[in-house]
């Protein structure tokens, strides 16, 4: 078979070189010519499912390897449940801050004299009454400071309260007594608390209050009048502090307000912002 093909192969070249070629001869290169087209078909043919089977191969190997839809769906479901979480956890921080934040910022205030909040005393417990001793020296080489009284009621109170001197003088280091006088208009018996500021802000730190009827309950039975005093001094440290160059001015503002009560009739101050 493999001698008689090279044979056929040149016999049918030959004829085909030749006008005269025989029958057989040109038979024999048709023969020739369709083998050779059934050949490569069967190679092409071959090839291309070779090449089917490989991708086949190689995509039931990645099968285990691709995530299924179920898996997805559960990928999304932890993410979305990890971002709820998250803002839960936003909303609740927020909430408890803003609750938390009128008294912090009021102890804050109360101790430092930020936003105008004067503070009781100079020194920590336990020294207190020394501290005052040290510190209730007049200096007498200062210039005194003039201290303003200011006085307001809000709009749901129905009490007169006014200041019974509009201002005083005094040295840094001189103890000062100052009277406030509360009226009852009502035709009930009110509780009220007062808060309190000092202007400039400045100020506030060397405001010091041995005595005062801030942030406590005063009940005023309907038409009574009740007079509250208060006692301070200017801090001498107020000389050192660049701040308070210039500073000729004190204001010590009070505010009343009716007092309120939580559900457990506890006594609930006002803010102070």
């Amino acid at each position: 078979m493999n001698i008689s093909r090279p044979l056929v192969q040149s016999a049918s070249q030959a004829g085909a070189s030749s006008t005269w070629a025989c029958f057989f001869c040109r038979n024999a290169r048709r023969q020739t010519q369709r083998l050779d087209t059934s050949t490569s078909v069967f190679r092409r043919k071959l090839s291309g499912g070779t090449t089917a089977r490989r991708a086949q191969q190689q995509q039931q190997q990645a099968q285990p390897n691709a995530p299924s839809m179920e898996r997805i769906r559960e990928h999304y479901r932890r993410k979305n449940r990890t971002v709820m979480n998250y803002t839960l956890s936003a909303i609740l921080g927020t909430v408890a801050l803003s609750y938390g934040s009128v008294p912090m910022y009021k102890m804050i205030c109360q101790q430092t004299g930020w936003g105008g909040q004067p503070i009781r005393v100079h020194g920590g417990p336990g020294s207190e009454e020394q501290d005052i001793s040290s510190r209730v020296v007049p200096v007498t080489t200062a210039k005194r400071i003039r201290v303003t009284f200011n006085a307001s009621v809000s709009d749901v109170l129905p009490w007169k309260f006014a200041p019974q001197q509009r201002e005083v003088r005094v040295l840094p280091g001189e103890t000062a007594l100052a009277f406030y006088t509360a009226t009852n208009r009502g035709d009930k018996d009110i509780i009220g608390v007062a808060t309190y500021s000092v202007t400039p802000a400045q100020c506030a730190p060397y405001f010091s209050k041995i005595q005062c009827f801030c942030f406590e309950e005063q009940r005023l039975n309907a038409g009574e009048t009740v007079d509250m005093p208060v006692f301070f001094y200017l801090d001498p440290d107020l000389l050192n502090d660049l701040n308070m160059k210039g500073v000729e001015t004190v204001t010590l503002n009070y505010t009343f307000f009716k007092a309120r009560y939580d559900d457990n009739g506890r006594f609930t101050p006002p803010a102070t912002l």
